[in-house]
């Protein structure tokens, strides 16, 4: 069996984290709006308006910014050839500020939560510099 690098298994693991942030999302948005909520078409301008499950629709909405941008070049690493070197520790780095990141919204911890944010965007950038 061939061993993937590491820009793949944490694609892999970057599912787990988008599933763990809608499900979170989903359960917060449900336990203030209720089963009935959820379970319906959610017509009208309902939303959630707690400031947790609103800090959880944010960070989800967070997350689905850089995500592309992520898939892309791990991908693209993969596909070139390019994997491991920057490119490894810059994919490294943003799963890493991702997993952080979520917690800190939801506790409304500011500064510290945008210094994780640019760190996963530099991570991005490594896999930028590293694919170009």
């Amino acid at each position: 069996m061939t061993t993937l690098p590491l820009e793949l298994i944490l694609l892999g693991w970057s599912v787990v984290l988008l599933v763990v942030a809608l499900m979170l999302q989903g359960q917060l948005a449900t336990r203030e709006l209720g089963v009935k909520w959820n379970a319906g078409p959610r017509d009208g301008d309902r939303h959630p308006t707690g400031a947790l499950a609103g800090r959880a629709q944010r960070a989800l909405d967070n997350f689905k910014e850089s995500y592309p941008a992520f898939i892309a070049l791990a991908l693209a690493l993969a596909v070139s050839g390019r994997t491991g070197g920057l490119g490894a520790t810059g994919a490294l780095l943003w799963f890493v500020a991702r997993i952080v990141y979520h917690p800190l919204y939801l506790f409304g911890v500011p500064y510290v939560r945008s210094l994780v944010w640019v760190a996963s965007m530099f991570g991005l950038l490594l896999m930028l510099i590293r694919l170009l």
